[in-house]
């Protein structure tokens, strides 16, 4: 299960942040977690509630944005939607596209006291 070792490094740059601006608590993190991005948003909420226990935002309310994914066709040039990797596109039918957005997982606000 990969989400641990996910949660573990949020919790790793929540420290960081704390480290460098002095705040008591983590009330609310915001996470953005890419459909295609192979990361499961259930898993990873479990495992932020067991990394957090104990720690400044082990009472953070976790708030997880899903962003869809979208790919580049090689062939025709579009932005289409993309539902898994080596989805044919939408618009042409030919295999090719380039990830442009989905597969990303990133710690985006942190709401602090």
């Amino acid at each position: 299960m990969h989400e641990m070792s996910l949660a573990e490094g949020v919790l790793q740059i929540i420290e960081d942040h704390r480290a460098q601006n002095s705040f008591n608590q983590v009330t609310e993190l915001w996470l953005e977690i890419g459909q295609m991005s192979g990361v499961e948003a259930g898993a990873m909420e479990f495992c932020l509630q067991s990394v957090l226990r104990g720690t400044v935002a082990e009472h953070a309310k976790v708030v997880i944005t899903r962003p869809e994914g979208k790919g580049l066709c090689i062939s025709c040039n579009k932005e289409v939607p993309m539902l898994q990797r080596y989805d044919p596109c939408c618009e042409c039918g030919n295999f090719g596209l380039q990830p442009i957005a989905g597969t990303e997982m990133q710690l985006k606000e942190l709401l602090v006291d």
